[in-house]
């Protein structure tokens, strides 16, 4: 959940070109609950336990097969949805070590915003 807490240090940046952020791992609610508490997040986290976006948004990890205990993870990714719906930038690297670098996915909703 390290790159929920870098959305938040980055939170303010994307507000300023009127982005609004949020959250969504497959974790469960109470589990988002928590951790939303816990770091005092200025934005929502939403849970997608059914993988339901994930696959919308085709950024499954397929190393895991169905019934597996991870089966259902995305890759890392972040997506900027325009107001109507529409995927605007999406970001989503392999693999869970690495993230979209903030500083490009700023630099991508700026140019797009505007």
């Amino acid at each position: 959940m390290h790159q929920l807490v870098q959305l938040e240090e980055w939170r303010e940046q994307f507000e300023a070109v009127g982005v609004k952020v949020a959250g969504m791992t497959y974790d469960d609610v109470e589990v988002l609950a928590a951790f939303h508490a816990d770091r005092e997040l200025g934005y929502p986290l939403l849970s997608d336990e059914d993988a339901k976006h994930v696959l919308g948004f085709n950024v499954l990890n397929e190393e895991y097969e169905p019934g597996h205990s991870a089966h259902g993870i995305p890759h890392p990714g972040i997506f900027y949805i325009s107001a109507e719906g529409a995927v605007v930038a999406k970001f989503a690297v392999p693999g869970y070590r690495q993230r979209p670098p903030m500083e490009e996915v700023l630099a991508a909703v700026q140019a797009a915003a505007s």
